[in-house]
């Protein structure tokens, strides 16, 4: 049992009912449903999370004072950090509690993507990989019947590659359809989101799209982080500023290499979350932060 499957079995279940009841069995169409909805439902943690980073921006100046004042005296310095902190009512861990939330759900969202089986059609390990007499599990067994590598995401190969005349006798006609249905599904613009992004590029549309997932989901990170940062952290903080700046440039590298890595639903699940997450931002910087400095002045 994987340590996050209180939160991901409840979100591939969710997942498998927007696939059968709004995106009109189509896998992709799902995930983009499904982002939508759970990024709007942690919407209020974001705002939470900017309000928070923002208000940080503002103390900045007077906590570098504090910091250099007391640099050779750190109990002193913690303790006018902390006196200096209660008054101005900042909590510093308070913009840490939304990420720590969202970060569960990131995961777990990793695992129903890569393991439909598992998470979306509830699927038992002895009905993945196959019972034999006295009910005993063979490692690997519907791995073998498909000829698939038991490394990587076995459950995307085996969907790719699943018949019914192969094991639907053996795991029941109504699994069978099921798992068909979801094969069909995978497809979504003429690409099959099980297969992963190659850098050995094919002149075919499935090689070259799914790059161009992978592209797209690198450039929506860099778009999304470049769009987060404060403007005024860089004169505030020159050394913030520069940690903002290597961070602008390490997330949308560690997207790709990872891109390069999974399926490329993943992928499709990456973009449009940063896609929402950068109307977000747009919305936050406008509606919400800027409110809060005109009530401010």
């Amino acid at each position: 049992m994987n340590i996050l499957d209180p939160i991901a079995k409840p979100l591939g279940q969710f997942l498998y009912f927007i696939y059968n009841n709004l995106a009109f069995h189509n896998y992709g169409f799902a995930i983009i449903i499904f982002t939508i909805i759970i990024r709007l439902l942690i919407l209020p943690l974001t705002i939470k999370q900017y309000k928070s980073s923002a208000r940080m921006q503002e103390l900045q100046p007077q906590i570098a004072e504090i910091q250099k004042r007391y640099k050779n005296d750190k109990e002193k310095m913690q303790q006018e950090m902390m006196k200096f902190y209660q008054d101005n009512k900042y909590n510093p861990a308070g913009g840490c509690l939304p990420v720590l939330v969202q970060m569960p759900i990131l995961f777990s969202l990793w695992y129903v993507i890569t393991k439909p089986f598992t998470y979306m059609l509830k699927m038992t390990h002895e009905q993945i990989y196959g019972l034999v007499e006295n009910g005993k599990a063979i490692k690997n067994g519907l791995v073998q019947i498909f000829n698939v590598k038991a490394t990587g995401y076995p459950e995307i190969e085996i969907i790719k590659k699943f018949t019914a005349d192969k094991v639907g006798d053996f795991i029941g006609s109504d699994l069978s359809h099921k798992i068909l249905d979801l094969k069909d599904g995978m497809h979504f613009l003429g690409l099959n989101l099980g297969d992963i992004p190659s850098y050995h590029i094919q002149f075919t549309w499935q090689s070259i799209g799914l790059v161009l997932i992978a592209l797209l989901a690198t450039a929506t990170t860099f778009l999304s982080v470049k769009i987060s940062m404060p403007k005024a952290t860089q004169n505030a903080n020159p050394q913030m500023g520069g940690m903002q700046n290597t961070m602008m440039y390490i997330a949308p590298v560690m997207t790709l290499v990872f891109s390069f890595q999974f399926p490329a639903g993943l992928g499709v699940y990456w973009t449009m979350g940063y896609i929402i997450q950068i109307f977000q931002q747009l919305y936050i910087n406008k509606h919400v932060l800027k409110k809060k400095e005109v009530a401010s002045k």
